[in-house]
């Protein structure tokens, strides 16, 4: 190592000192030394190159380094060398630094955590460790599934067409759909552990729901580990949406398969005392008012994964829908092994009932209004002394990526409200897409906490379960 320090030290000694503009010294950082007989040669070496070594180094190294003195202890666990580290880790360091601020503590104690308690050299040295988790997002419509380690899912399936409703549950239902995912995935059910988003239903807060609710949980928990799962993480998965836009506060508009849910949360928990509202519109009811549309024009369909693929490549949201009227809004779309289609008013009409549901001559409370409804739920019931909880709005599902929706929902929100509600709104697109609450997850399975602060493991679970019984 000495040999190594030397070299390090030959070609950074000729720099000016004043040229680290990453230095991570905050304080006097020409003049600070590392004074220490044990470091030999080196005891005068000026602290920001001896950072400058420790980043060349990297972070197997430079945790040995802090085995030679009191010295290189006390700057090698600097925590701000090791956020340099995480930094520079395949992960994005925002993603990664809220996780560990505000997740690490488990679901039970989601509060922002100081930078200052934490030793992010632990916090390294921990994330390496973890095993990571096989994580299934089983949306309405398509279930996203794959590693955490992984940069995205791996593999995607259409739950509903495949495995029916996976919200009622039913343990057999639920165990053949988690079978055909680990065959897919190709991975043993006994290595490592599991998140498993929960769908968003059962909404209110009756006695009827809340058993509904904890079925639903424990039939998850039950087919899982009937299948030698290690661990469980089951996590609403609004709340996981919620998570991938860096939040752990706010409302969540989901456009589902079949209906949108608005569902405000607080400290990753859905308050549904306060109330989630219900839409009975999704993407299946704008696809197939797009299909109309087009059939109106003597365009017909063999498939609705077609229509699907021109309302994902052409359609929009209008920020005003009747100046959009006398726009020329004309494009063309080419379908492999179907041919080019070609949408004018259908791009921005397709999105519009979202807004407007009777044009599609349906009776339905606009999403504007639902979301205004929760927002003033959320005021009233005065949870917090501080309101802005409710004010950041992150939209997720498929269809809430369509351009120019995020604008429009805040616009109207504007308009709706009276200024005490709606000042400091903001309405956020899917921060990952379709896959948000599956990036959400993965925050989680990668925690350095990761699976002891938020998993159940088969012990436990069996444990209460018997107690259950007994009782």
């Amino acid at each position: 190592m000495s040999t190594l320090l030397r070299k390090v030290w030959d070609s950074l000694s000729t720099r000016s000192i004043s040229s680290s503009s990453n230095s991570i010294s905050s304080v006097d950082q020409m003049t600070m030394y590392i004074q220490t007989a044990s470091t030999g040669e080196f005891d005068r070496i000026p602290l920001d190159i001896f950072i400058q070594i420790l980043k060349i180094l990297g972070p197997k190294e430079s945790a040995k380094m802090s085995l030679l003195c009191k010295s290189c202890k006390f700057i090698v666990c600097d925590n701000r060398l090791w956020i340099y580290f995480l930094q520079n880790q395949n992960e994005p360091w925002d993603s990664t630094f809220f996780a560990e601020t505000h997740l690490r503590s488990g679901p039970l104690r989601m509060l922002s955590n100081s930078v200052s308690d934490l030793s992010f050299m632990s916090i390294f040295g921990q994330r390496a460790q973890v095993p990571g988790a096989i994580i299934i997002d089983g949306g309405s419509g398509y279930c996203k599934f794959g590693w955490s380690k992984y940069s995205a899912p791996s593999g995607r399936s259409a739950t509903f067409l495949e495995f029916g409703n996976i919200e009622s549950p039913m343990y057999s239902r639920l165990r053949h759909f988690f079978s055909t995912i680990y065959t897919r995935m190709q991975v043993k059910t006994s290595t490592q552990p599991i998140i498993v988003s929960i769908p968003i239903c059962h909404y209110d807060d009756t006695e009827s729901d809340k058993a509904a609710r904890a079925q639903l949980k424990d039939a998850i928990h039950s087919a899982l580990f009937d299948m030698n799962v290690p661990a469980v993480c089951a996590v609403n998965q609004a709340v996981l949406a919620l998570f991938a836009a860096k939040k752990v506060s706010g409302i969540v508009v989901n456009i589902g398969f079949h209906q949108t849910s608005i569902v405000p949360i607080l400290h990753g928990k859905v308050m549904h005392q306060v109330g989630v509202e219900v839409v009975g519109i999704g993407a299946l009811k704008l696809t197939g008012f797009l299909k109309e549309q087009m059939q109106q024009k003597n365009t017909y369909f063999g498939s609705l994964y077609t229509v699907r693929a021109l309302k994902e490549n052409l359609c929009y949201v209008a920020l005003d829908y009747k100046a959009e009227l006398s726009k020329d809004t004309k494009s063309t779309f080419q379908i492999a092994s179907e041919g080019c289609f070609t949408l004018s008013e259908e791009r921005f009409k397709t999105g519009e009932i979202l807004f407007q549901p009777r044009i599609a001559g349906m009776r339905a409370m606009g999403l504007q209004n639902a979301v205004a409804l929760c927002i003033e739920h959320c005021h009233d019931a005065e949870l917090m002394v501080d309101d802005s909880w409710y004010k950041t709005i992150v939209l997720a599902g498929g269809s809430a990526c369509l351009p120019g929706l995020a604008e429009r929902l805040e616009k109207e929100l504007y308009e709706l409200l009276p200024s005490c509600m709606s000042n400091g709104i903001r309405v956020l697109p899917p921060p990952y897409g379709v896959d948000s609450a599956w990036f959400g997850a993965k925050l989680i399975g990668n925690l350095s906490s990761f699976p002891t602060s938020w998993c159940v493991m088969r012990k436990q679970f069996r444990h209460r379960s018997r107690r259950k019984f007994m009782w």
